[in-house]
């Protein structure tokens, strides 16, 4: 079983920034995930176990970075210029390739206030 630990969520300011960070063991492709109140979840951005593939949702292009320290088993997702409909809850999520994922994080809630 892996284990994933999420941080790095908060309450910020539109235009501001956050970086979230997930802990987890293992080769994994990674991903994280959002979902907002009252709306599906939806895939934001996903990352090979080498780092050299990434893939983002048309929103978040420009403005959100994924990547990883393999060295201290952590993704990063660097959030910039965020918006209000940014606001949900994010979850990292582990797998054997970018198109599937097989275990999942609790969640961290990111608020972007107007």
């Amino acid at each position: 079983q892996v284990q994933l630990v999420e941080s790095g969520g908060g309450l910020v300011q539109a235009g501001g920034s956050l970086r979230l960070s997930c802990a987890a063991s293992g080769r994994y492709a990674m991903g994280w995930f959002r979902q907002a109140p009252g709306k599906d979840g939806e895939f934001v951005a996903t990352i090979d176990w080498c780092g050299f593939s990434t893939k983002y949702v048309d929103s978040v292009k420009g403005r959100f970075t994924i990547y990883r320290d393999n060295a201290k088993n952590t993704v990063y997702l660097q959030m910039n210029s965020l918006k209000p409909e940014d606001t949900a809850v994010y979850s990292c999520a582990a797998g054997g390739d970018t198109d599937k994922f097989d275990y999942w994080g609790q969640g961290t809630q990111v608020t972007v206030s107007s």
